[in-house]
């Protein structure tokens, strides 16, 4: 019986350091994020280095834009998001192709972006113009897709 409590405390305390370096490893690879926050989601803080999500905005900076009458354009998605993931690497350089800057809103780190901005599926892409919503595409698209609507939304 003596062996087995001692088996079992050995075992706990495998899985308490475990925990611990695990959640030391993810703070310290989340210090200084762009979100400013210090706890964030592992599917975020595993996108932080990734060139195709470093035109972050935040949910005070995105009302101001629109409160400015900001003309804007707005990528809703989340690290989680099968979809987003495959749409991303394909929308962003064509983005950049255009000559059109998209703001990334990660809806998983600001879960109020759902309800707050009427979003029901990721990806969502959003045009603002003059702070209204003028149009919306949700669900990945083909690349010459989303050259055509950049450069329609480019043009308005």
């Amino acid at each position: 019986m003596k062996k087995i409590i001692i088996f079992g405390a050995i075992i706990l305390v495998l899985f308490g350091a475990l925990a611990f370096i695990t959640t030391y490893q993810k703070n310290e690879k989340a210090e200084g994020n762009v979100y400013g926050k210090s706890d964030l989601h592992t599917a975020t803080i595993d996108q932080l280095d990734d060139p195709n999500y470093q035109n972050i905005i935040l949910p005070d900076e995105l009302e101001k834009n629109l409160e400015n009458k900001e003309d804007t354009i707005v990528y809703f998605f989340s690290p989680t998001c099968e979809h987003c993931k495959v749409t991303t690497p394909v929308l962003m350089p064509v983005a950049d192709e255009v000559g059109v800057e998209i703001n990334q809103y990660n809806i998983l780190e600001y879960e109020e972006g759902w309800d707050q901005y009427g979003i029901t599926a990721t990806p969502t892409l959003v045009h603002y113009k003059d702070g209204k919503e003028v149009d919306r595409i949700e669900g990945s698209n083909s690349e010459e897709n989303f050259r055509t609507l950049l450069t329609e939304w480019k043009a308005e």
